[in-house]
């Protein structure tokens, strides 16, 4: 397929021209997006880094505002407490500091040993906000006095901030996980240490408002203290065991380490770092009187992503646009030879079997446009020749088909013919070799049979020359001419139902005399149609006769009936019935259910006939499952 490509370029002059332009307009175009693709990256970069910056830094401004609450309740609480240094009123004031600021979670006021010998060497007043509950205790005796939010203010003899993990399963009652703690030292008139009032802030709940805000899909929040320790991060599993140097080698990872010393010595900024297996952007903020840094980590996959949507739609600019500048550029080199190219285009395909290809006659008199002229006349005379042999072909296919067909419905016809033959000549010599033989018994005897015996061979003769009878009558009648004028004559004679149903009873018991004939009218006695007495009751005749043939039961059932505007002559029997698929096929001339019965095949096409001819029709009703019913419907007289 390369090769056919190749050559087809090779070949066209307009594809020619249109090459050296699209290999002079690709470096353009590549050197165009590509610049336009780094810029574009940068300014993503920066505008991301100035939002994540930003983002940041409307964190921390919610941080410090909860830090500012629990500063304030904190010193505005404190004098209370060393003026009031008793167990029922630092209870109160521990629970008033929570109650009256929705953002803290927890308040403790613990006192130096045995301050309140009444309680032992520990007292601590405790307040902690349980969603929507307010709890305060005197916190169970434990040696406090070594925790950080006790010790650390203790020593230091100031204010401060820290963070540690709640101890919850020493104590019945306590904030789970990470808190954050503004604790202050408690002096009396006499400047004494008597204790620390602690103000709680839980980090789970703030870590929720912060992440809440995250403006990157896949972006997070962390924050470490002292020597980077995370203290808030997504994985808790990171909290107070891991800092932001572990799992972190010097060499491979200095970006890390750069980071880690940017936020642990309070400073402000943004860097790029690889964390987690994938580049991220970090921007970091000092958390103001700490030495806590909150920074924001995200991916730049999730902030290039915009900007990388842009390649599934840069990419298809570029390739059509150059796919449009090679076409404009072939389209106007063809139109000057676009004549010679449309000659040559439809010689060709003319050339490769396309007779039907039309050559159009030029309007211009140059040398292209008598060429193409000429050729068009040529195409014509020959296309009057191949129409002319076309027709002859059609025409003998034609009549091909025609003799075939004929040749198949004369083999069918012959078949059909032979097979007719062998039916009547069997059907015939089966009765005349009863007759016969029955004949040369009466003969041989000469009156010395019993009498009795005598008549059942003479029944039987007499019942086989019944069958040779109507079989002769059958055949009489399937050849017979003008049967359709006679009918037609003498059809409008009024017919008495009851009479044709018993005359056609009386005639088929001559067939089948051990066969019980019953007869059921459900119109008036002298109810009649109109119609050809005769042929109705050869008619009904056959279907009894069909019938008794078939039947298992011994009987057969003729019933006349008034359907809607029609008259029905309704016959049935028991026995084995005609498939469904048979029951049409079953008034065709010559049809038997089984080849080996009794039989022309020639009653059922006959009866059909018949009673079509008198304006009526005969079907088998496929609704009977207990044998065959079979039906003759004629119109009633008006």
């Amino acid at each position: 397929m390369d090769n056919n490509i190749i050559r087809h370029i090779r070949q066209s002059l307009s594809w020619k021209l249109s090459l050296g332009i699209l290999l002079m307009a690709i470096p353009i175009f590549a050197l165009s997006i590509g610049f336009l693709f780094i810029h574009s990256r940068e300014k993503v970069k920066k505008e991301a880094t100035e939002h994540a910056a930003s983002v940041v830094n409307t964190t921390m401004q919610h941080i410090t505002r909860f830090m500012d609450i629990v500063e304030t309740a904190t010193d505005v609480n404190d004098w209370e407490a060393t003026a009031n240094l008793q167990p029922d009123s630092l209870l109160a004031i521990s629970r008033s500091i929570v109650v009256l600021n929705g953002h803290i979670d927890g308040c403790s006021i613990s006192t130096e040993p045995n301050i309140f010998p009444k309680y032992g060497r520990n007292f601590s007043a405790y307040t902690v906000r349980e969603s929507d509950t307010i709890t305060t205790v005197i916190e169970e005796p434990y040696e406090y006095f070594e925790k950080v939010w006790y010790k650390t203010p203790h020593l230091q003899g100031k204010p401060c901030w820290v963070v540690y993990y709640d101890e919850s399963d020493s104590l019945s009652l306590t904030l789970d996980g990470m808190i954050a703690s503004y604790s202050k030292p408690l002096y009396n008139d006499e400047k004494q240490f008597v204790g620390v009032i602690s103000t709680d802030l839980s980090l789970i709940r703030l870590s929720k408002v912060i992440t809440s805000e995250t403006p990157y899909e896949g972006s997070y929040f962390m924050m470490t203290g002292d020597e980077g320790r995370y203290f808030l991060h997504p994985d808790t599993a990171q909290l107070f065991t891991n800092t932001i140097y572990s799992d972190a080698n010097p060499r491979e990872n200095a970006d890390i380490f750069a980071l880690g010393h940017e936020m642990t010595t309070g400073k402000t900024g943004s860097m790029s770092v690889r964390s987690n297996g994938e580049q991220c952007l970090v921007s970091y903020q000092a958390v103001p009187g700490t030495n806590w840094s909150l920074a924001l980590v995200s991916p730049e996959r999730s902030i290039l992503r915009c900007y990388n949507r842009m390649n599934y739609i840069i990419a298809p600019l570029f390739f059509i646009g150059l796919l449009l500048v090679m076409l404009f550029s072939s389209v106007t080199v063809a139109h000057a030879i676009h004549p010679l190219n449309k000659l040559t285009g439809n010689l060709h395909r003319i050339a490769q079997g396309h007779y039907d290809q039309q050559i159009p006659r030029s309007p211009t008199n140059d040398v292209v446009g008598r060429l193409q002229n000429s050729f068009a006349a040529m195409q014509d005379s020959l296309n009057n020749h191949v129409n002319e042999i076309r027709q002859m072909n059609e025409e003998a296919s034609r009549r091909n088909e025609e003799l075939v067909h004929t040749s198949e419905l004369a083999k069918a016809s012959s078949q059909q013919k032979t097979l007719f033959i062998q039916n009547v000549s069997h059907q015939i010599r089966t009765p005349l070799n009863i007759i016969m033989g029955f004949a040369q018994i009466l003969k041989e005897s000469k009156g010395l049979m019993p009498d009795e015996e005598a008549k059942k061979i003479t029944d039987m003769m007499r019942h086989n020359a019944v069958l040779l009878n109507r079989m002769v009558l059958m055949l009489a009648d399937c050849s017979a001419r003008g049967v359709t004028q006679e009918l037609y004559a003498s059809k409008n004679e009024e017919v008495s139902c009851l009479e044709v149903a018993q005359e056609s009873i009386a005639k088929a018991r001559e067939n089948y005399p051990d066969i019980d004939f019953r007869l059921t009218v459900d119109l008036p006695d002298d109810f009649s149609i109109s119609a050809n007495h005769h042929y109705l009751m050869l008619s009904v005749r056959e279907l009894l006769i069909n019938a008794a043939n078939h039947s298992t039961g011994g009987y057969a059932w003729l019933r006349v009936t008034e359907y809607l505007s029609k008259i029905r002559f309704i016959v049935q029997d028991e026995g084995p019935g005609i498939p469904k698929k048979e029951c049409e096929r079953m008034f065709e001339m010559f049809t038997k259910v089984n080849d080996l019965s009794e039989g022309l095949g020639l009653g059922l096409a006959l009866a059909r006939r018949h009673i079509h001819n008198l304006g009526g029709d005969v079907f088998i009703d496929e609704t009977y499952n207990n044998g065959c019913r079979m039906i003759i419907e004629l119109p009633k007289i008006k």
